[in-house]
């Protein structure tokens, strides 16, 4: 039983981020009775400095296999129901302005703040009561409620629904508290890391932050994943969206390879050879990429001269290194940097359909704290959306039922 100075509710949802807002929001429209909580002054800060600040919110592209999981079907469910589509009607109903972008990726005409006011919007409408700058000090579970100390207040409900995120980006408040709350729990976590991070050069590729601020479009790999978009040199290492995507596949001591020509055909080196003899590599190369990087690329490579004066076999290699560059990243630059998590908690014991924990009735798990992490471009958002939906709507039905 909870005593006089406990408020109760019929679900508490810890997080105003992307996920919680829709969860708070979904369950409160269909009757339950909400409670938002959130250690952050604010909500929905992550929402706010995404996407240069006008919110990148969803991807039209959108598949499960664009996700990584352990578990990699865990997703399909959650956002088989919900859609790109499902959540652009809202923004439409809201009249936010949105254009798409490159491949697949929708932002709004004007301002991430038009997202978060349209979220606490919706919370209004379900009646959800919100309480910001209230950081958790304990939670406990007893009698079928879940009971929440937060700030000066103590509330309880019988269900309770986890949606703080991961441990990206620690500046707006990010921390591995999820984690924490699921192991009290019995739950699992599959290790978390950096995901959507650029990655640090070190040894004898140091040289090339020499090229700091460089940027052209490549093909890159890791094992048998491979992205063609923008990489940046950095002078810490490589970023770009390219690296970004292909980062969260990448592990310690894996190498990466770069296509720095990937619309070039093979013998092309050949054929400019016998075009036009008299020129030489770095002149090439430098029709074709940003004027330093070829410099530092034909140096690299160590062919002067000539294109006539070399053999078609050191022309070959040189396309073959072109193709297939190796980098050897040293690290990541770490969550401070990372727009994501990949890992958190386990699907393993999660209802796809609810994301109930089976073997904890009354808790759920939503968003970036689930093992559940999306390409770059809009795909960890609408897991964001698709998830809460999912537990939004199982929460209510219990109440209703």
């Amino acid at each position: 039983m909870t005593d006089a100075a406990t408020d109760t509710y019929d679900a508490i949802v810890l997080g105003a981020g992307a996920a919680g807002l829709m969860c708070a929001a979904t369950a409160g429209q269909r009757g339950a009775r909400v409670l938002l909580i959130d250690h952050a002054d604010e909500p929905g800060k992550k929402i706010l400095i995404s996407g240069g600040g006008r919110c990148n919110f969803t991807n039209v592209g959108t598949v499960p296999e664009r996700f990584l999981s352990a578990n990699p079907h865990f997703a399909r469910s959650a956002l088989a129901r919900y859609t790109p589509g499902d959540f652009l009607e809202l923004i439409v109903r809201h009249g936010i302005a949105w254009h798409e972008k490159t491949l697949g990726q929708l932002f709004c005409d004007g301002s991430a703040k038009q997202i978060v006011a349209m979220l606490l919007d919706e919370c209004a409408r379900g009646g959800v009561e919100i309480a910001l700058g209230n950081p958790v000090s304990a939670v406990d579970h007893a009698d079928g409620l879940y009971r929440v100390r937060h700030g000066s207040r103590a509330s309880a409900a019988p269900a309770l629904v986890i949606a703080t995120g991961g441990p990206s980006i620690p500046k707006i408040g990010a921390t591995g508290f999820a984690y924490d709350l699921a192991r009290q729990f019995g739950l699992k976590v599959v290790e978390p890391r950096p995901a959507l991070v650029p990655l640090t050069l070190g040894g004898d590729e140091v040289l090339f932050r020499e090229l700091s601020g460089v940027a052209t479009e490549v093909v890159v790999r890791t094992g048998k994943t491979a992205f063609r978009e923008a990489a940046l040199f950095t002078h810490r290492g490589l970023s770009g969206p390219a690296i970004l995507q292909i980062s969260s596949y990448w592990r310690h001591g894996q190498p990466v390879t770069i296509d720095f020509l990937p619309d070039r055909p093979s013998g092309w080196l050949r054929e400019a050879k016998r075009e036009a003899p008299r020129m030489g590599l770095r002149r090439q190369l430098g029709a074709l990429l940003p004027d330093r990087l070829a410099e530092t690329l034909a140096e690299k490579l160590g062919l002067g001269g000539e294109l006539g004066a070399l053999t078609d076999g050191k022309l070959q290699a040189a396309e073959q290194a072109l193709a297939a560059w190796p980098f050897h990243p040293n690290g990541t630059e770490g969550f401070a940097k990372a727009e994501v998590t990949v890992g958190g908690i386990s699907t393993q014991r999660l209802s796809s359909q609810t994301m109930e924990a089976r073997d904890v009735p009354g808790l759920y798990a939503i968003g970036e704290a689930v093992d559940v992490t999306g390409w770059l471009g809009g795909y960890n958002f609408q897991w964001a959306w698709a998830s809460g939906r999912a537990a939004g709507e199982a929460i209510a039905g219990l109440v209703a039922g």
